[in-house]
């Protein structure tokens, strides 16, 4: 019981990082461009790694490699629909876009699988589409084109989620997770080359929240993810995770004076109450 609550614990600080990074992301593209963003964050994140997990590097072979530079793809579009996507929306609105991952996952398991989603993954689609809809369109009906960014980037994610599950099976998941970081800012430097003028931060308060996403929300985020999913359920994990975009608000509140509006709210609120249900048993009541 008290490893199980130290995972949570540690679960829910990592939800803590992510929500966030949003804000720090925003921060970030005040001073560097999107892409050159990802290559600092995840550049920094896998040399960070690459020292921690020095002896497993070595021990890399081919077929790691290869599975690592899907993983980093994968992870790459990701963040450059998010990181594109904030700038054309609040960072509230990303936050809690991103988070349909949680449902978005169980509907790409059932489209492999060829099984019809369970009743409970519909139903909190059906919460979380209507919540989208409060939370995106306008009086014209119309979504914004930061919206639909976060929305990919939320399925990208869910990809990444199950190919991780399917490759990590077969190499060392922790070496695994180290060297697709490398593979993402890799992609980050070269788009950066080729369509901006990449630069590194020179004052601190440039330095800040690119380190804060490097340390906190990507070296350490990742791998402590990975150690506490270890001692916990995948129900805790999803419902820990749920509240990545309730900090984010917060925090944008807080430090960018952003305030949804009463429609915006009721949106948010339906997108967390579909991401919730679509993780609860609810047939055994196994919350906790």
């Amino acid at each position: 019981m008290q490893t199980k609550f130290t995972a949570n614990a540690m679960l829910l600080l990592v939800t803590l990082f992510w929500g966030f990074s949003y804000l720090f992301m925003k921060m970030g593209l005040n001073f560097v461009q999107e892409y050159n963003l990802i290559a600092l964050r995840f550049g920094i994140a896998f040399c960070l790694a690459a020292v921690i997990f020095s002896a497993r590097l070595r021990k890399a072979n081919l077929q790691t490699i290869r599975y690592a530079f899907v993983l980093g793809f994968i992870l790459f579009l990701v963040f450059s629909c998010i990181l594109f996507g904030i700038k054309f929306t609040s960072t509230s609105h990303a936050a809690f876009l991103v988070s349909l991952t949680v449902i978005f996952v169980p509907i790409i398991t059932a489209l492999i699988s060829k099984k019809v989603p369970e009743s409970k993954v519909m139903i909190g689609v059906i919460f979380a589409l209507l919540g989208v809809g409060l939370l995106t369109l306008d009086s014209q009906l119309s979504i914004n084109f930061g919206d639909v960014l976060c929305i990919a980037g939320a399925l990208f994610y869910a990809t990444h989620i199950v190919v991780t599950e399917k490759l990590t099976k077969a190499v060392d998941s922790i070496l695994l997770g180290t060297i697709q970081l490398g593979f993402a800012g890799a992609l980050g430097l070269i788009f950066s080359l080729f369509l901006e003028v990449p630069r590194f931060p020179v004052a601190t308060e440039e330095w800040i929240p690119i380190l804060v996403l490097s340390i906190l929300c990507s070296a350490i985020g990742f791998i402590v993810q990975t150690v506490a999913q270890q001692h916990t359920t995948p129900t805790n994990t999803g419902l820990i995770f749920s509240l990545e975009p309730v900090f984010a608000a917060v925090f944008a509140f807080l430090f960018l004076g952003e305030i949804l509006s009463m429609q915006g709210w009721i949106g948010a609120l339906l997108v967390l109450c579909g991401v919730i249900y679509s993780q609860v048993n609810w047939s055994r009541k196994e919350i906790m």
